[in-house]
């Protein structure tokens, strides 16, 4: 019952710090534009975060579930993971550079499932129908291919609305475009936002159930007295109090702000105006929305990223910094392959201490 309660804290740490960590995704350009204080860009990401986890639990399954065997599943697995991806995590926000919390926590999760099964690959979902809805799921499906896509989406569509909007307001005042999109960015920002907890916060939301259910069918609970039964997870299943707990969480770690990627995002990549961020925004919502109605847990980081990208190109290629996009490019590549090996590390310690 420990190492339940164990798991279930580093999953909520994780979220917590996935909260202050990702906030740059959705109020980086609302920011750096000015259209709204910092204050008030967190209070608003928070709110929206909070509502935009309790939507849906596709995502969640889908980590739960649809990447690894989740019978082959221990405790000491999940919490292996969870350290790798908390690691990552905390090492690219101190240093300020988005990386993916998303891929931090699924290139754990395969680490520490490679590690449990002593290194049988047949662990790992790459590419399979699902017999009930029909659609593919695994890893190729569900991640690889979206990691690759994602940001070219972002890009193109952060390209195409930073065109379209140039054109259609071209004749246009430049103070009366700031205002005017000025007070649109607070509509992107809330949707970025929102769009942000309904594909982050339910990747939490799977490990925690994902916990649960492997701490059911080991016989963790058995003897749990009666008002803790609604731990009991018999059959995967995202739970109600599980959701409320994830976005609560997110919300609060999305109000402790996240500046150090904060900057990097909005003032050191592109230097934007209001129509710049709404363009940038509501592109890469509108790919994040797509993705969690399809339960494929993309990385938010790398949408807005490469929008913002995208939005800059439209202005002029130079106008984009490159040297730092190249930065962030490699903390890109670098986080599954590293959050793989440091969960399988960890795993294997918690073998040799008799953990897990």
């Amino acid at each position: 019952m420990t190492v339940v309660l164990f798991v279930i804290l580093a999953a909520l740490v994780f979220e917590y710090i996935n909260g202050f960590h990702d906030t740059a995704n959705s109020i980086a350009t609302v920011v750096s534009t000015r259209a709204l204080s910092p204050r008030a860009a967190i209070c608003l990401a928070a709110a929206c975060n909070l509502f935009g986890a309790l939507i849906g639990v596709a995502v969640a399954k889908t980590i739960g579930s649809g990447i690894v065997d989740a019978h082959s599943v221990t405790l000491g697995t999940i919490a292996a993971a969870l350290l790798g991806a908390i690691f990552w995590n905390l090492l690219t926000w101190y240093v300020g550079l988005p990386s993916s919390s998303s891929h931090a926590l699924i290139g754990g999760l395969c680490g520490a499932a490679l590690a449990t099964a002593r290194g049988d690959w047949g662990v790992l979902k790459w590419d399979i129908l699902n017999p009930v809805t029909g659609h593919a799921e695994g890893l190729w499906p569900k991640v690889i291919l979206p990691m690759l896509l994602s940001p070219a989406a972002g890009f193109i569509l952060g390209f195409i609305m930073m065109m379209a909007i140039l054109v259609l307001c071209q004749k246009m005042r430049p103070s009366l475009a700031n205002r005017i999109f000025g007070k649109g960015q607070w509509v992107s920002a809330a949707y970025m936002a929102l769009s942000h907890g309904m594909n982050d916060a339910q990747k939490t939301m799977g490990i925690i159930a994902l916990a649960l259910f492997t701490a059911t069918s080991g016989g963790v609970f058995e003897q749990l007295p009666r008002w803790l039964h609604f731990l009991r997870t018999p059959a995967f299943d995202v739970a109600l109090w599980v959701k409320i707990t994830c976005a609560l969480t997110m919300a609060a770690g999305t109000a402790a702000g996240g500046w150090r990627i904060i900057r990097t995002l909005g003032h050191k990549m592109v230097k934007m105006q209001p129509v710049h961020g709404f363009a940038a925004e509501t592109a890469s919502a509108t790919i994040i929305q797509i993705a969690s109605h399809w339960g494929i847990p993309v990385s938010t980081t790398h949408v807005i990223s490469s929008s913002i990208m995208g939005m800059g190109c439209a202005k002029r290629f130079r106008s984009v910094k490159w040297g730092v996009v190249e930065q962030m490019v490699w903390a890109w590549i670098f986080t599954l392959p590293v959050c793989g090996v440091f969960s399988y590390c960890m795993y294997r310690l918690f073998g040799w201490l008799g953990i897990g």
